[in-house]
């Protein structure tokens, strides 16, 4: 079920006339209250976002709630930003449609009251999952029922933390290069914003036309008639799987090598308020322990998405199959493994994504300098763990932090508000159950932060400020001491 939100319906009219008046309850969005900034004559943002998804979106809406711009900058077409629309694979989510997500604590901004207003009450029961489509629908009304500030097709090229209080952004938008400046910079760059695709070593061994991601924008109807791996058995495994599977593939082997798939979501059990607000503060050992077991016991791929996989009968899950070398003979790819050689025409890496800053050309201005726990962490023996060892070492605000004290004077003043904060700051930041916690988190702290850096303006207006509440005129003067009237 999808809904084109270009001609709203009058369900959804009332809604959002409801939303307004909750809004204007509420004095929200706050007024502004920054001070203006130039330099050399141009205007400076308060803060800038790299990133239009869900986590962009929200960071934008709780800024603009507490009285800060914060426009948007995404290198998506308008209505393409994040993967719902594009990479992603899955036909619904797999999180529970009674989920708030970006919703900031407003019910009418949630998807349930969005749904409900345009099929009502009892298809939203009848509803088992949100279909990945439809998600989009609402994540495009949300951005536009916010008024949010979205720039779109505006690929940022680097980002340059500078001295002189401002972080500059290079960009190549439709008018041409810019030069953009922010006090802060926000980057809600995604699952693989800080990174990208990981691949093993041995992908590098075949043809680059002869296999992909599961990330990359793959063309899966030219996979029909093909034989097909998927390594891995995630979520994205089976919707990579499903989505050759329906495209005609004449077969799909999911080489898989633990000796079973994951039956539990360690994750979805872990969450509640204590965690969400706790774990900031737990102690780094904690911190690490409980993010390194959901590692290890990875994440399930949904039912739904293995059914859609095993209902086709040239499907084959292939247990205990690690991967021990790949060879191109002929045009054909041979994957040995201990069950043996499988004779394939493609493959598909489901094999997740790295943090690693080198990889993305915008960020070698920072790459060199952020800390990361590794730098400063040495785990329990039996508790090593790649993702977290490369994850950022984060402050309070989610802001990056120095290497070297001083090696790159406002590196602070960039904060990561995607996935990989999750190691200093739990899953606030790129998961839609607690990601409007997230955003009221960066957006509180970074109003704390304005505030004190401007503390001299701010006491400057309180001084200045002379608005009378009282004329003079509400009382008269006693004339002295007046005899009591008998």
């Amino acid at each position: 079920m999808t809904l084109s939100v270009d001609s709203p319906q009058p369900g959804l009219a009332a809604l959002e006339a409801r939303l307004r008046q909750d809004l204007a309850w509420l004095e929200l969005p706050a007024k502004r209250w920054m001070p203006p900034r130039t330099i050399d004559g141009q205007s400076v943002l308060d803060v800038a976002i790299i990133g239009g998804g869900m986590a962009g979106m929200a960071a934008s809406a709780a800024l603009n709630h507490v009285g800060i711009d914060a426009p948007i900058f995404d290198r998506a077409p308008e209505g393409y930003e994040g993967p719902w629309a594009t990479t992603a694979r899955m036909e619904t989510l797999r999180s529970p449609k009674q989920l708030t997500g970006p919703a900031l604590g407003l019910p009418a901004l949630t998807f349930r009251a969005w749904f409900e207003a345009q099929f009502g009450a009892a298809a939203w029961e009848a509803l088992d999952k949100i279909p990945r489509l439809q998600w989009m629908d609402y994540l495009r009304w949300y951005r536009r029922v916010l008024g949010l500030d979205v720039r779109n097709q505006h690929q940022v090229q680097a980002v340059r933390p500078r001295a002189d209080g401002v972080v500059q952004l290079d960009i190549a938008s439709p008018a041409g290069p810019q030069t953009i400046l922010a006090r802060r910079v926000v980057l809600a760059t995604g699952r693989d914003g800080l990174g990208g695709a990981y691949v093993p070593a041995f992908a590098h061994k075949l043809p680059r036309n002869r296999w992909a991601h599961s990330s990359d924008t793959t063309d899966y109807a030219a996979l029909a008639g093909k034989r097909v791996g998927v390594i891995g058995a995630g979520a994205s495994a089976m919707d990579s799987a499903a989505t050759a599977l329906e495209a005609g593939a004449a077969s799909v082997d999911l080489l898989i090598r633990r000796d079973d798939i994951p039956r539990v979501n360690k994750g979805k059990g872990s969450g509640n308020a204590g965690l969400v607000h706790g774990h900031l503060g737990l102690p780094d050992e904690w911190k690490w322990r409980i993010r390194h077991y959901i590692n290890t016991q990875q994440v399930p791929p949904p039912r739904g998405s293995t059914l859609r996989v095993s209902r086709h009968p040239n499907a084959r899950f292939n247990l205990s199959c690690p991967i021990l070398d790949v060879a191109m003979i002929g045009h054909e790819i041979h994957v040995t493994t201990p069950k043996g050689v499988f004779v394939l025409d493609f493959l598909v890496f489901s094999t997740g994504f790295r943090i690693d800053w080198t990889v993305r050309p915008e960020f070698a201005a920072l790459a060199p300098h952020v800390r990361a726990w590794g730098d400063r962490y040495t785990p329990a023996a039996g508790e090593e763990d790649q993702e977290l060892t490369d994850s950022p070492d984060l402050g309070p605000v989610f802001e990056l932090q120095e290497k070297t004290p001083g090696c790159c004077p406002g590196l602070d003043r960039v904060h990561c508000f995607s996935y990989p904060a999750a190691l200093t700051h739990g899953t606030v930041s790129g998961d839609i159950p607690a990601i409007s916690d997230g955003a009221k988190r960066l957006a509180q702290g970074m109003a704390g932060l304005f505030y004190r850096e401007d503390v001299e303006t701010h006491y400057a207006n309180i001084q200045a400020y002379a608005e009378p509440e009282v004329f003079g005129d509400e009382w008269v003067p006693a004339q002295g001491v007046q005899e009591p009237v008998q």
